[in-house]
C-alpha cells in the first residue's frame, strides 16, 4: 500500500515513529555543534559529507534524497521519500482572462496565488470569502472576481487602504478591514457563511485562523500553512489530541527544520548570505578559543553593511556587543576567516543529512493541523497545490463542515 493510500492518522504514526527513531541525527545543529552526535556512530558518511565542498552542498540543498552518499543516508533518503509521498489537489480549469489581477504582484507570488485559488475545490459553493492575514487581498480578489462577496482582514493599515483603493477599481464587493487577527476581538469576524483562506500566514496567525474558524462554525477553509517557527511558545504545543499523546517533543528550534529549504535565490543574495555566514562561523572559532569554552555563542543579526568591514574590525565590533574584548592581534585574521569558510562548506553538507527529515517534519506538522480540523468536525484533505520549485511550503489543507 503506497502511503497515498493511508488516512491521516496512520500517515501520522508513520511519520511519528520515524522521527522519535531518527532523532539523533537531525536535532544537533551543524552549524552550532563543531563535531555532531551521530559522527561517532556513522564515520564514513561524516567523513564523506565533511570532505565536499561548498559548491557541491549548494548543488544538492534542493534534492538530498538523490545523493549517492554512504550509509544509512541512501537508507534513510528511501524512508523520507515514500513516507512524504502526496498526491496533487484536483485544479479546477479557468480560462478567464486575469491579467488585471495581478498589478504588483511579483511574478512568483502571483503563480503561488493562481495555484492555490485554483485547488479550492469543495462539495458546497462558497458563500463569503475571508482572506486571513490578507495584504493588498490579491487572493481574495482573485477568488471574488464572480461577484462574491470578499472579506479581508490586514493588520498594516497601509496595505488595507491599497488594497481597498484596489478593489473599488477592480469593483468587486469586497470590504478591507484593519485587524489584528490575535486580538481578542478578531473572532467578530468569522461566521458559519465564510470560506476562510490563508495562503502563507505564519506559525501562529495560520493556526489562529483555525481555532477561531472551527469555534465559529467555519463552513469551509483553506490553509497552506507557512513559518511553523514563527511562534510565541518557547516549544510546540500540540493541536490535536494524537499528537498531544506523541513523545515527539519540539523546541522552536526544530520548527524551523522545514523551512531551511529555500528556492534558488539571486547569486548577489547567496552570496551576501555565503559570507555571512562564513564570517559568523570564523567568529565562532575564534571566540571558542579566547573564552575557553568549547560551546557556541549566539549572536545578534547585523546590518548587511558590517560585511564591509575588514574582518578584524567585524570580528572586534562583534565581540563587543557580546561583551568580550579582541585585540587587533588576537588571530591571523586571513587564516581565521579561511577556517570560517571551511566550516561553512562542512556546515553545509552535514545539514544533508537533517535535511532528509525536512519534509517528514513539516507533514508531521501540518497533519498535526488536519487531524485537529478533523477533530472539530471537518471533512479533510490535504495536498499538494503547486510544484516546489515555486514554493516548498507547497501544502494545503482543505477542509470542510459534514453536510
Amino acid at each position: 500500500m503506497s502511503t497515498c493510500d493511508l488516512d491521516l492518522h496512520q500517515r501520522f504514526a508513520a511519520l511519528d515513529a520515524f522521527l522519535l527513531r531518527h532523532q539523533s541525527l537531525w536535532r544537533p545543529r551543524p552549524f552550532t555543534e563543531l563535531t555532531l552526535p551521530w559522527e561517532a556512530e556513522h564515520p564514513t558518511l561524516a567523513q564523506w559529507l565533511r570532505a565536499r565542498s561548498l559548491e557541491q552542498a549548494e548543488a544538492t540543498h534542493n534534492t538530498p534524497c538523490d545523493l549517492p552518499a554512504p550509509a544509512p543516508f541512501t537508507d534513510l533518503a528511501q524512508q523520507s521519500r515514500t513516507l512524504t509521498e502526496l498526491s496533487w489537489l484536483p485544479q479546477q480549469v479557468d480560462t478567464r482572462p486575469v491579467a488585471r489581477f495581478n498589478v504588483d504582484v511579483p511574478g512568483r507570488k502571483w503563480q503561488q496565488i493562481q495555484a492555490f485559488a485554483q485547488s479550492l475545490t469543495f462539495n458546497q459553493h462558497p458563500h463569503h470569502w475571508l482572506d486571513w492575514c490578507a495584504g493588498k487581498g490579491h487572493l481574495g480578489h482573485l477568488l471574488a472576481r464572480d461577484g462574491m462577496p470578499l472579506t479581508c482582514l490586514e493588520h498594516d493599515p497601509a496595505l488595507v487602504e491599497d488594497g481597498q483603493r484596489l478593489a473599488q477599481r477592480l469593483q468587486l464587493d469586497a470590504q478591507h478591514r484593519q485587524q489584528d487577527v490575535m486580538a481578542d476581538d478578531s473572532a467578530r469576524h468569522l461566521t458559519p457563511m465564510h470560506t476562510a483562506v490563508a495562503l502563507h500566514a505564519c506559525g501562529d496567525l495560520h493556526i489562529r485562523l483555525m481555532q477561531l474558524a472551527s469555534a465559529a462554525g467555519c463552513g469551509q477553509l483553506a490553509i497552506a500553512p507557512c513559518c511553523y517557527n514563527r511562534t510565541q511558545a518557547a516549544a510546540y504545543q500540540p493541536l490535536s489530541m494524537v499528537a498531544q499523546a506523541s513523545a515527539l517533543h519540539l523546541s522552536r528550534d526544530d520548527l524551523g527544520l522545514p523551512l531551511n529549504e529555500t528556492v534558488t535565490a539571486p547569486a548577489r543574495v547567496r552570496q551576501q548570505r555565503d559570507q555571512s555566514m562564513a564570517r559568523r562561523l570564523a567568529f565562532d572559532l575564534l571566540q571558542r578559543e579566547l573564552r575557553g569554552v568549547d560551546s557556541y555563542l549566539p549572536t545578534p543579526s547585523l546590518p548587511a553593511a558590517w560585511l564591509h568591514k575588514p574582518f578584524a574590525q567585524y570580528c572586534i565590533d562583534l565581540g563587543q556587543r557580546k561583551g568580550l574584548t579582541i585585540d587587533a592581534n588576537a588571530a591571523d585574521w586571513d587564516a581565521l576567516l579561511a577556517r570560517g569558510w571551511q566550516r561553512l562548506a562542512e556546515v553545509r553538507n552535514l545539514e544533508l543529512l537533517r535535511a532528509l527529515f525536512r519534509r517528514p517534519l513539516e507533514l508531521w506538522l501540518v497533519l498535526d493541523r488536519a487531524l485537529y480540523l478533523e477533530e472539530q468536525g471537518y471533512q479533510v484533505r490535504l495536498g499538494q497545490f503547486c510544484p516546489a520549485d515555486l514554493t516548498p511550503r507547497n501544502l494545503l489543507l482543505l477542509a470542510e463542515r459534514h453536510c
